[in-house]
């Protein structure tokens, strides 16, 4: 008999494989974006309870979409508004029957589930921001507080965006389908985000215990390999799929024994995976023999110039800061800028990338994102005045959320005033 362990974790299995295709089956029948996620969350939560009675189904996908459909059903059926999309949602049900993923089909030609239906949430209508938020909410299961960090803007910001997005569907009758192969490149943009923002969230996770967050990396990298094979004429998308290979790379180094954040400079460079490494360098010299480049390129070269270094000693900060130079004409952010910031530091010392970590200072864009006032941090105790790095890192430790890197902040801080 299963144990309650072993039905909580065949629970959270299922919904890190079926959340999406479940969401959006419902989308697909209502025609109701919140309503579908409320009855997705519904059926995941009556899964502990009656597998735990009845044990897990053989099809837990198949399982998980029935129940959450006949809820939305039910909740439709209640509704004298809804009278019109019961019966426009039971025609559907009765000519689809019970759930087959086997029978999913369109004519866009892209091989995976996940995939097609990134696709299909990327819609061109709706504002590019308002389209990766969108995905990552009601495909990839993050949260809206992990939407809003990845944004850099405050929770109730974004939450109103995807609020916003959703009646824009509704209101404009946006279709939710997948969208035919010749309609796939002007989503591109978008799908592209996604991915990239779903694999930053597992290579860096905004909150919680652990660093990484494995699975959401595995996933964006095998998102990206598919992306890749399906357009290889975008060098874009080989371009971020290099990105990812070449920071998975060094994945088992991040961390040490105990958890804990070990920087780029102090990590063991035999232990980094050399085939993924060789993979990645492949395929961004591939990318770039195109000739357009873009964002996802020039961030991939940006990691290869640290990953083919020998030692941290060798690597070129000038060719890294003058890439990152040309990046802010890609992406004008203040993250990139921050980014460019360390990169000028480490290649013509603190003081020059002391005054453009000041410059951002001046303005409001980063004011609550942990890294700026650690970079001050690190670039003070690097130039030995450790009294205001102590200060700098105190303001640091008031704004990290995720448990590893307060644990090396508060290292760091303990050296500063030590010494």
């Amino acid at each position: 008999m299963s144990t309650t362990d072993d039905i909580e974790e065949a629970v959270a299995t299922a919904f890190r494989e079926e959340w999406g295709q479940v969401v959006a089956t419902l989308i697909r029948v209502t025609g109701d974006w919140d309503l579908a996620e409320e009855c997705a969350q519904d059926a995941f939560a009556q899964a502990l309870e009656r597998w735990r009675r009845d044990g897990v189904p053989r099809r837990p996908g198949a399982w998980l979409t029935t129940t959450a459909r006949n809820r939305a059903l039910d909740v439709l059926r209640r509704e004298a508004v809804g009278a019109q999309k019961l019966r426009e949602a039971a025609v559907s049900a009765r000519d689809e029957g019970p759930y087959d993923p086997d029978h999913e089909g369109d004519d866009s030609g892209v091989p995976d589930d996940r995939l097609r239906l990134i696709f299909t949430c990327c819609h061109p209508a709706l504002p590019i921001e308002a389209r990766v938020a969108l995905t990552l909410r009601t495909l990839a299961g993050l949260t809206t507080p992990e939407i809003a960090r990845a944004f850099l803007v405050p929770e109730a910001t974004m939450a109103q965006r995807l609020v916003r997005a959703k009646r824009k569907i509704r209101n404009a009758g946006i279709p939710y389908r997948v969208p035919p192969a010749h309609l796939l490149p002007e989503r591109m943009t978008g799908v592209l985000g996604v991915l990239y923002l779903l694999f930053n969230e597992g290579y860096a996770a905004s909150t919680g215990a652990d660093l990484m967050r494995d699975g959401l990396c595995a996933e964006a990298i095998r998102l990206a390999r598919l992306l890749a094979r399906l357009m290889p004429d975008e060098p874009e998308a080989v371009g971020l799929l290099a990105l990812a290979l070449l920071h998975d790379a060094r994945r088992d180094t991040r961390v040490d024994t105990a958890g804990d954040l070990v920087t780029l400079e102090d990590q063991d460079r035999t232990r980094w995976d050399r085939a993924e490494i060789d993979e990645g360098v492949a395929l961004l010299a591939g990318a770039l023999r195109r000739g357009r480049p873009g964002p996802y390129q020039i961030q991939a070269a940006i990691a290869a110039c640290h990953t083919t270094a020998a030692r941290a000693a060798d690597t070129d900060w000038a060719d890294i800061a003058g890439l990152y130079g040309e990046l802010q004409r890609y992406v004008p952010s203040a993250v990139v800028r921050l980014n460019r910031a360390v990169a000028v530091g480490m290649a013509e010392g603190g003081e020059a990338g002391l005054a453009l970590v000041e410059e951002l200072e001046r303005h409001d864009e980063l004011s609550g994102y942990h890294l700026l006032p650690a970079t001050r941090a690190d670039l003070l105790r690097r130039m030995g005045r450790t009294r205001e790095a102590a200060t700098a890192y105190e303001r640091a430790l008031e704004l990290v959320e995720n448990d590893a890197e307060r644990r090396f902040l508060e290292k760091r801080l303990a050296q500063c005033r030590a010494a």
